[in-house]
């Protein structure tokens, strides 16, 4: 990536400019800048020379003619969904199946996203950028601007554990619960009640530090031990299994962990997969079908949820400390791509401060 001086962008009627505290850097953000067009050539970059940087936070400094709920002062997470507004999935008020659903700042869903990308081209890694309304999350002062700069991995997490219906009563299984997506799992499912959580990982370390967030009701596995998840999960439940399964883990992970959680799902679970792994992965159909279980996908979140998780962090229920900056200027953006190499679990928070 180079840094590059150009125009401060104006805001359209719906919009908003933000002047951007900081931005969260993805561990993928390196293959979508390197392999990304090899590997999923369907689904499209913005167009080049492009604005990159998926999850910004910072403080409205101008309003568009429309913007009516906003103003210069306002503390504010972009979440970076956009949408074109008109098709019926839009109207329906479920964006996220919008046919032209990009992420700003990195990739869209299909060729249909290339003309959101024109109206906002505009990423999260700049001084400025303008963002629509719809996409704004205000910010309590409790929250700095870089923790709020790690809702991608929260939000995500929130709205499969929501579809979930996880609270009061309900047990959950994450896979790589001490990930960067994963830790989101621990922390969110404390807050919103879940009896019990059980998480898999390989680090046992940082399971550790994890199962530390809530010893009475996390327990972990390293996979590494080599004891299948599903028998690990059934002697602990008395063999009914969880109600929840969520797949965190990245396209990289070994596909057998995904079916040994499927075959700890009570009768009637749900799992939900939020981490991408790859390939076809072999589900024994006629074992969901006779016990009522079912697998979605379940791909990001809405401004909405985001609000949820600001309020709950707001009220002290949710724990934003945990996390620890590793903050880079905006000079040093490069860096800080390579450095995820160097990283301590999901407990690592990298952002950069423009």
């Amino acid at each position: 990536m180079k840094l590059e001086h150009v125009p401060i962008p104006r805001p359209g009627d719906n919009d908003v400019l933000v002047r951007v505290h900081a931005c969260g850097i993805v561990p993928n953000l390196a293959n979508v800048l390197a392999n990304w067009p090899a590997w999923f050539p369907h689904l499209p970059l913005p167009p080049l020379p492009a604005t990159f940087g998926l999850d910004p936070a910072g403080e409205v400094v101008a309003v568009g003619s429309h913007v009516h709920e906003w103003e210069p002062g306002d503390r504010v997470y972009v979440n970076p969904v956009r949408v074109c507004g008109g098709c019926r999935a839009c109207r329906s008020g479920h964006g996220i199946d919008c046919e032209s659903f990009a992420f700003c700042g990195y990739f869209g869903r299909s060729r249909k996203s290339t003309k959101v990308f024109r109206n906002y081209p505009d990423g999260g890694l700049a001084e400025y950028m303008t963002a629509p309304q719809y996409a704004l999350v205000k910010l309590p002062e409790n929250v700095t601007y870089n923790q709020a700069a790690r809702f991608g991995y929260l939000g995500t997490m929130y709205s499969a554990l929501r579809k979930g219906r996880v609270g009061p009563g309900r047990t959950v299984l994450i896979n790589g619960i001490s990930g960067t997506l994963g830790i989101g799992g621990a922390l969110l499912g404390i807050v919103m009640g879940a009896n019990r959580i059980f998480g898999t990982a390989r680090n046992e370390d940082l399971l550790k530090r994890v199962q530390a967030l809530s010893p009475k009701r996390i327990e972990i596995l390293s996979v590494a031990d080599g004891e299948s998840i599903d028998e690990w999960v059934l002697s602990r439940t008395d063999g009914l299994g969880v109600d929840v399964f969520i797949d965190a883990l990245g396209p990289g992970a070994p596909h057998e962990a995904v079916q040994q959680a499927m075959r700890s799902l009570r009768s009637g679970g749900r799992a939900y997969n939020i981490g991408g792994v790859a390939g076809p992965v072999g589900l024994d159909l006629s074992r969901m079908m006779a016990h009522g279980q079912r697998m979605e996908g379940s791909s990001w979140f809405t401004a909405g949820e985001g609000q949820d998780i600001a309020d709950m962090a707001e009220i002290g229920a949710l724990d934003l400390s945990v996390f620890q900056d590793v903050a880079f200027p905006l000079e040093e953006v490069n860096d800080a791509i390579a450095g995820f190499t160097h990283r301590n679990g999901g407990f690592t928070n990298f952002v950069i401060n423009p």
